[in-house]
């Protein structure tokens, strides 16, 4: 069992946990992952260390609340207990000097993102963040991304905050009147991960992704996290979870994603059920 030690929301269905786990605090590196279950007989989910602090030993984990499991696991408070925590799984981050590094968080994918720039710049890069959301109150770990980054440049698709429009706006700025850039690192949707690749492509610059496609075991057994690389079959869990962008299949990815939407959606109606049922059975 796993104590919570914080938890707080940072924006709608976006929770932050901090929780007691000594033995992945030490040896987690930028970009890695843990498999969590919610309760002692749920479903296994797949969720990046955000943050982690050996000498205390604790990770912070940012969930966002979309399914059952990532909605229940978002109603835990600090002194509950995690029953299972696994990790830390995949292969850590490749940080190393660039040069120019733009490491862009869409959404929740900001908190996978985080760790991995606070990382580029501490090995000498010049980083820039972009983050994204759909309103200013989905605009992530800002104070945190210009603690570790040289610009941060918000944007929000209403126009609330910052730039109005998709991350991909700042970024072709970048490309066109910045210092030529020499890594580009972007985490988020799927749709968003695609956008930056088309775009960044015609001008050759690395491009770098976090696939969280379906995972069951994290240990490259089950085959759930299976993604196209080149053409080549890779399992996101232990070749990855990062991947050159260029060469994801992003339309097989979105497919596999959606698989089981119908049966994510039946789960989610059935527990929301639950909730309001005075016996409680699922709770």
């Amino acid at each position: 069992m796993f104590e919570v030690l914080e938890a707080k929301n940072l924006a709608p269905d976006i929770r932050y946990l901090r929780i007691e786990a000594p033995k992945i605090a030490r040896r987690r590196k930028p970009g890695q992952f843990v498999i969590v279950r919610a309760s002692s007989n749920g479903e296994r989910i797949p969720l990046t260390i955000a943050d982690a602090h050996p000498a205390e030993g604790w990770i912070a984990l940012i969930c966002q609340g979309v399914g059952k499991t990532t909605r229940q696991l978002n109603t835990v408070a600090a002194g509950d207990r995690i029953p299972d925590l696994a990790g830390p799984l995949g292969m850590p981050s490749r940080i190393e000097r660039f040069g120019n590094v733009v490491a862009i968080g869409g959404g929740v994918g900001t908190a996978i993102a985080y760790p991995t720039a606070a990382a580029l710049k501490e090995a000498g890069n010049r980083v820039v963040a972009i983050i994204g959301g759909r309103s200013r109150e989905y605009i992530i770990l800002e104070d945190e991304m210009r603690a570790v980054a040289d610009e941060v440049y918000p944007t929000t698709d209403d126009g609330s905050y910052g730039y109005h429009g998709l991350v991909t706006g700042p970024l072709a700025d970048l490309i066109t009147s910045g210092p030529p850039i020499d890594l580009v690192l972007a985490i988020g949707p799927i749709p968003m991960m695609k956008a930056v690749a088309e775009l960044t492509r015609p001008h050759a610059i690395e491009t770098v992704v976090s696939l969280n496609p379906i995972m069951v075991d994290g240990t490259g057994m089950c085959g759930g996290c299976r993604v196209e690389v080149g053409g080549e079959t890779k399992f996101a869990c232990v070749d990855g979870p990062e991947f050159d962008a260029h060469q994801v299949d992003f339309e097989l990815l979105t497919r596999r994603n959606t698989a089981y939407r119908d049966f994510e959606q039946q789960r989610l109606n059935e527990w929301n059920a639950s909730r309001h049922d005075p016996l409680g059975a699922a709770l």
